[in-house]
């Protein structure tokens, strides 16, 4: 069943504005600046994303430097919005997140959220877990979830104002050597955040009968 505008709160039309505003733009006023004190605020609301076992094993590399974006730009293919956009970050996976679950479940213990014994259970767990499986399956996990807290980083930008557009289109390798990346980080992916000069194309998306099913998938 379908929800009118008129039934929806003003909370909820504020949100789904926030969703239906959200474009890739690619080109940025380079004037505009972020604080770090703003970025940090971003980035904070980005992190309350889900992620498997509330690990939390995304990291962010924000390089607001120009020197350091126009070393990014031939690595990123020399897309213009790396030097025009406020800052890029980048998006990576801790391969070894899991050695923080100590700290993680310590903190959910001093929030009252849960005895200590369900934590050291926890840690046993998930800390024995991790360190048994192939490093490409921990990539694949960690990979999820940096999607999702990307989403919501994503998200919170435009409800501040901002505008950001996802890239994959570089070269991991060139990156990881450039920035001196540690081996246990996987690049994820790359958004460029700031202030639109342009705004972003309008897209289209397939009827919601072409994507979701019911039940059962379609015979073809």
């Amino acid at each position: 069943m379908s929800v009118s505008p008129s039934t929806q709160t003003v909370e909820q039309q504020q949100f789904f504005n926030v969703i239906q505003d959200r474009r890739s733009v690619r080109s940025y006023d380079p004037q505009a600046k972020i604080s770090r004190e703003e970025m940090n605020e971003i980035l904070q609301q980005a992190t309350l994303a889900p992620s498997a076992a509330n690990l939390q094993p995304w990291r962010f590399l924000v390089i607001d430097s120009q020197e350091l974006k126009q070393k990014l730009l031939p690595i990123a293919n020399d897309q213009q919005q790396v030097i025009e956009a406020s800052a890029v970050i980048a998006v990576l996976g801790d391969l070894e997140g899991y050695k923080l679950a100590d700290k993680i479940y310590g903190m959910a213990v001093d929030a009252g959220y849960m005895p200590a014994e369900t934590a050291t259970s926890f840690v046993e767990r998930y800390q024995g877990l991790f360190k048994s499986m192939p490093r490409e399956t921990v990539r694949q996990k960690i990979s999820i979830d940096a999607g999702l807290v990307s989403m919501q980083l994503m998200l919170v930008a435009r409800a501040k104002g901002y505008d950001t557009v996802p890239m994959g289109g570089y070269d991991q390798a060139k990156f990881v050597e450039a920035f001196d990346i540690p081996e246990r980080y996987a690049p994820i992916m790359l958004i460029a955040i700031g202030k639109a000069a342009k705004p972003g194309h309008p897209t289209v998306r397939l009827p919601i009968e072409d994507v979701a099913f019911f039940n059962e998938m379609p015979k073809e």
